[in-house]
Parts: structure tokens; C-alpha cells; sequence
């Protein structure tokens, strides 16, 4: 047992109860006690004083492309189709086991160094060493194969027949979904709409649905997909969707930055999850309605996207993007308020990942998955207001330890499964040697 002694426990449960001396007990992978504890009741208990210091859940990376974080710098300021076309695909599709492996190993440190227990794989080839990555980092994932049967500019290597596409999904469900002690989920994927047909949509949502799971997909990037797709199709690309049947629960819906306020609607009667990127969506595509959708009960999460569109996997930056972006937008200080965006990064997280009934708060009977804030720093004292703090002043660094599924994954800001001055030096070689063999020139 592991317990965790006078904090500041933030739970983000319904209730919204916070002990301000509070203590936690960890059994096993579970939450076995929240509140008061007497340390006597729990002998050889593994102690931890958290005095001055925020115990709160795991941060929900909902939008995050493991296999893209040796790609960092390599397509900044460049518009979404240059980025995708001459950069990102090309790099992708050039890349080994090996050099998979070792980018979502360097991604899953990143994580857990900004204070992310769960996240979600935003689609790429690969799964395998992606699975052997989450599996060392001690993380909690949700893995998906990038799917696309369709479109201009593919690399020959990923052009494949619908069927082949959804099969491939099949098998790779029934091989990692609900493995390593249950921290790998497996969901299905479509990349975008500019890559799918209409057939590979509706199938996708049959199968998705015939084995409860996601759909990770991105949606409304940017006017010209929006505009491509009435233009193709005959309606936006929400509408569309929701036209195929596509639209509903488990659907978690990427970036959504161009949509009407018919589609806002079409989300919320179809309870689709949205997850807002705000760091990309800055850098290359633009401003969702947030705040619009808070207020229609959209469940809208946060994602960090990957290290070439954003360049941070660092979800204390985008927590804080979050809060100020849509303040400015809409000149109204009041939107989006620092409790709701934490609620954002992990509630909602949670539930945008179908993953609510043992994440994303601390009550007893769900995960042990939690970390524990510093705030002892010159930018993040005197803590006045501690859920103000997290949002508006803190920074990853404040993160000092980190626990997934019961098992610390860091203690004292050190990674306790990787070698970080091995992984630190794979980075560079395979970085390296992916752009030389992709022929990128940036």
C-alpha cells in the first residue's frame, strides 16, 4: 500500500471536493480511501508526505501522435497540406519498428513529465512498438492505426482496399484491447475525410460499435476540408458524417474548428466527445468554439496533437492556452474558467475516452492514477487559490511525481522505468536518420 499524507487533494469528483489536508491511500491499482486516514490502520504502508504540495488525477492527453515526436521542427510554418504532403507523410512513411518504438518511448517520457497518466493515440502505423512503448513507460493508452483508403498524395506503402483497412483494425483490437493489466485500449481510427470513403466511414462505425469502442478522428481542420467536402458530398463535413450515421457517443472528434451552429447542435444531440488542441490550433488552424460548446454540454477534453504541429506534449501549457484563448476571442474574462479547464483535462478527459468509471478523478474504487504538484517556485507561490494556480501560473515542471494504474511512473521529476540519457541519445540518432531517409528539405 502507498499512502499519500496531508495534501492538498484536488478529487474532480462530482461533487467538487477538495481536502485541503487531506491524505490518500493506494492498494494495489485501486483508490482504497480518501480524506482523513490514520497511518496506525495501515502498517508498512510505503508513506508519502505531501505537505504544501496538490495530489490531484492524472492529466487526459486526448489527441497525441506518438510516432510523430522524432518529427519536432520539422514542419513549422507551413500550411495543414504542405505539412501533411511534403512533411509529415513522408517522414511517417519512412519510419522503422525501431524508429516507432523509440519515438513513442521519448513521447510517453514527455507525458509523464507534464503530468499525463492516459492519453490517446492519435492514429499511426506501427502499433506494435507503439504497444511495447506504453507497455515500458508504465503509462495507460489508447492505440489506433491510422486508416485512410483514399486521397491524393498517400505514399504508395499506405494505399490499401477498404476491407483491408478495417481488417487490419479488427486484428489489432483483438490483439492489445484491454491488455497490459488493462492499461492498452484499442479504438478504431479514421484519419481525416479528405482520406476516406464513404464506405470506410460507415463500416468503421458498425465495427466500432459492434466491439464498444472509440472512433478517433479529425474533423473541421480547416475551410478548405469543410469546403472540399459540401463541395464532393454535398454537405459540411460534420453534417455528413452525421448524414452516414457516423455521429454519436463514441465518437471523439478532433480540433472541430470550422463548424456552424448547425453542426454544434448535430454534436450535441449525437453526444460526440470534442477534443480541443489549442497549441496546434493556434499555430496552424484556428479557433474552435469552445466556450459555445461548454455551454450545449458538448464533453470537450484537451490534447496536446503532436510534436510537429505543436511542438509541447506539455498539457500545463495547453491547459493554459485554453483558459486564455477563449477569453480573448469572445473578450469575456469569464469563459472557460480555471476549475472547468482542469475539469477539461481530466473529467471530461476521462469521458471522451469512454474511460470515466475508473479515470479521471480520485474516488475510491477508481485507478490509482495521480500526481502530485510542487508549487514551491518563484512563478507559482504564494498559493492563494491553488486551482487558479494550476491553470494560470504553473508549469510542468511543478509536476514531481507521477503514478499510473498504482505503480509510480515518477518520483522526485525521475523517470522510474526509462533510461533517460540512453533514450535522450536514441532520440537524436533516429531523428536524424528518418529525415535522411524521407529526403525531407527543410
Amino acid at each position: 500500500m502507498k499512502l499519500i499524507k496531508n495534501g492538498y487533494v484536488l478529487t474532480m469528483n462530482a461533487d467538487k471536493e477538495i481536502f485541503e489536508h487531506g491524505d490518500v491511500l493506494v492498494d494495489g491499482s485501486v483508490l482504497k480511501e480518501i480524506g482523513q486516514i490514520n497511518e496506525a490502520d495501515y502498517p508498512g504502508a510505503e508513506v508519502i508526505d505531501a505537505e504544501g504540495k496538490i495530489v490531484m488525477p492524472g492529466l487526459v492527453n486526448t489527441h497525441v501522435h506518438l510516432n510523430q515526436q522524432l518529427g519536432r521542427g520539422i514542419a513549422d510554418d507551413v500550411d495543414l497540406l504542405t505539412w501533411l504532403r511534403e512533411r509529415i507523410w513522408p517522414y511517417e512513411s519512412n519510419m522503422t519498428e525501431e524508429d516507432v518504438y523509440v519515438s513513442a518511448l521519448a513521447c510517453c517520457a514527455e507525458l509523464i513529465r507534464s503530468g499525463v497518466t492516459t492519453f490517446a493515440e492519435a492514429g499511426g502505423h506501427g502499433i506494435d512498438a507503439m504497444a511495447k512503448a506504453i507497455t515500458e513507460s508504465g503509462l495507460r493508452g489508447i492505440l489506433s492505426r491510422s486508416t485512410m483508403d483514399s486521397g491524393e498524395g498517400l505514399p504508395a506503402s499506405w494505399v490499401e482496399p477498404t476491407d483491408v483497412c478495417l481488417q487490419k483494425q479488427v486484428d489489432h483490437y483483438h490483439k492489445w484491447n484491454n491488455t497490459v493489466d488493462g492499461r492498452i485500449r484499442y479504438w478504431f481510427n479514421i484519419r481525416t475525410i479528405f482520406n476516406a470513403t464513404d464506405e470506410l466511414l460507415v463500416e468503421t462505425k458498425k465495427l466500432a460499435d459492434q466491439f464498444n469502442a472509440g472512433i478517433h478522428m479529425h474533423i473541421a481542420e480547416i475551410e478548405d476540408e469543410v469546403q472540399l467536402v459540401k463541395d464532393t458530398r454535398g454537405a459540411t463535413t460534420a453534417e455528413h458524417l452525421g448524414n452516414l450515421g457516423v455521429l454519436g457517443k463514441n465518437l471523439l472528434s478532433v480540433h472541430t474548428v470550422y463548424m456552424s451552429e448547425l453542426e454544434l447542435n448535430l454534436y450535441q444531440e449525437h453526444g460526440v466527445k470534442v477534443s480541443h488542441n489549442p497549441g496546434a490550433a493556434m499555430k496552424v488552424l484556428g479557433f474552435p468554439k469552445i466556450p459555445e460548446m461548454l455551454e450545449k454540454g458538448i464533453c470537450v477534453a484537451i490534447g496536446t496533437d503532436g510534436a510537429p504541429a505543436n511542438n509541447r506534449m506539455d498539457m500545463f501549457q495547453e491547459m493554459h492556452l485554453t483558459s486564455l484563448i477563449h477569453k480573448g476571442r469572445l473578450a469575456d474574462p469569464q469563459v472557460v474558467p480555471a476549475y472547468q479547464v482542469l475539469e477539461m483535462a481530466t473529467r471530461n478527459g476521462a469521458q471522451a475516452l469512454l474511460w470515466e468509471d475508473e479515470i479521471g478523478s480520485l474516488e475510491v474504487g477508481k485507478k490509482a492514477d495521480l500526481i502530485i504538484v510542487n508549487p514551491d517556485d518563484f512563478g507559482s507561490l504564494p498559493l492563494h487559490n491553488p486551482v487558479g494556480n494550476l491553470v494560470y501560473s504553473m508549469s510542468s515542471s511543478r509536476v514531481e511525481s507521477s503514478m499510473c494504474n498504482g505503480q509510480w511512473v515518477m518520483k522526485g521529476r525521475k523517470l522510474v522505468h526509462i533510461d533517460e540519457n540512453v533514450l535522450i541519445e536514441q532520440m537524436k540518432k533516429h531523428g536524424r536518420e528518418i529525415i535522411e531517409r524521407a529526403g525531407i528539405v527543410l
